[in-house]
């Protein structure tokens, strides 16, 4: 797995107590914005993983699945909260193709009996069996950089006030994650007012996101 740096960019606050998900639930810009704006996750970024292609790309996949890293503390969430998320926000019954099928890609072998024990929990919940693939993570690929944060960079306004150095940042900055999902809706009105000095946004950009949280909040994921 690629390593994670450590830096405050723009107003981040990162623990060093961390966890990681891999998760695979269709299209991954959505989910991407959904755990970016959930309480207790770090950072998310997307990729490519669950398959055996050598350097998979967009175009050329292979035999991966789009999926999405959430690194996360497990102080503030635990892993089944996740996958409660995970759960809620997609129907695993429906039977996918290999780029957009339903996968728990589980990083610390202690998950595989959490992610087991969620997926026969949340079985109940349906008349028809879940597709759902639970197996141990082994690689992640970066998906190509206009993936990385794709609904927030739609936003030219809120690139240039980022002042991001690299491309790197798109899918190590905490503020990055956060932004991408509330400019969709994710997280609520109620949350974004909770901690949008935390995030160290300038007024000017407070009042430019909240316009789209206000507008897009409830409207579901979208891809």
């Amino acid at each position: 797995m690629s390593s994670h740096a450590n830096g405050h960019q723009n107003g981040d606050s990162l623990s060093n107590n961390t966890k990681t998900a891999v998760l695979a639930m269709g299209c991954f810009w959505a989910p991407d914005g959904l755990f970016g704006t959930t309480k207790g996750v770090l950072r998310t970024k997307v990729g490519y993983a669950g398959g055996t292609t050598e350097n998979p790309t967009y175009r050329n996949i292979g035999d991966h699945t789009e999926v999405t890293q959430v690194d996360f503390d497990p102080t503030i969430i635990s892993f089944d909260q996740i996958l409660r998320l995970f759960w809620k926000h997609h129907d695993p019954t429906v039977q996918m193709k290999t780029q957009y099928r339903s996968m728990i890609l589980y990083v610390d072998p202690e998950d595989k009996s959490v992610a087991e024990k969620s997926l026969e929990s949340e079985q109940t919940r349906h008349k028809r069996p879940i597709n759902t693939i639970i197996a141990p993570f082994k690689r992640f690929y970066d998906a190509e950089d206009y993936h990385q944060k794709y609904r927030l960079r739609q936003h030219t306004y809120l690139h240039s006030k980022l002042n991001f150095k690299t491309e790197e940042c798109y899918k190590t900055s905490h503020v990055a994650s956060r932004l991408n999902g509330y400019v969709v809706g994710f997280g609520g009105v109620k949350q974004f007012e909770e901690e949008a000095d935390k995030l160290g946004l300038s007024d000017d950009v407070k009042t430019y996101v909240r316009k789209y949280v206000v507008q897009y909040e409830g409207s579901g994921m979208m891809c």
